[in-house]
């Protein structure tokens, strides 16, 4: 078997957080770096309270890491791996790649 159940539970719950069209848009803008809610909400171009709802829901099944620093937090891709993951996705159901 490729996943025990706990295995197949755990992926399942990221992959259901990163499914949502503004969350891989979120992903994407932050790719390899460390930045701030103000910078991604400034990116994405919705309300931050949108912004906020989405990060909590990726920070919240292990996708997503933050930091705070004074007033500002700032978040990141929790395993660069993932970056791998939606790269092969988008060549494989979108046709493109790097």
């Amino acid at each position: 078997m490729l996943f025990n159940d706990d295995q197949i539970e755990q992926t399942s719950r990221a992959m259901k957080a990163m499914s949502h069209p503004l969350r891989l848009k979120i992903i994407s803008v932050l790719g390899d770096q460390e930045v701030s809610v103000q910078d991604i909400v400034d990116k994405v171009g919705t309300s931050q309270s949108n912004i906020s709802q989405h990060l909590a829901i990726m920070r919240d099944k292990g996708v997503l890491r933050t930091r705070k620093d004074a007033n500002r937090v700032y978040y990141r891709v929790g395993d660069i791996r993932t970056l791998e993951v939606l790269k092969m996705m988008r060549e494989v159901f979108c046709g493109f790649s790097d």
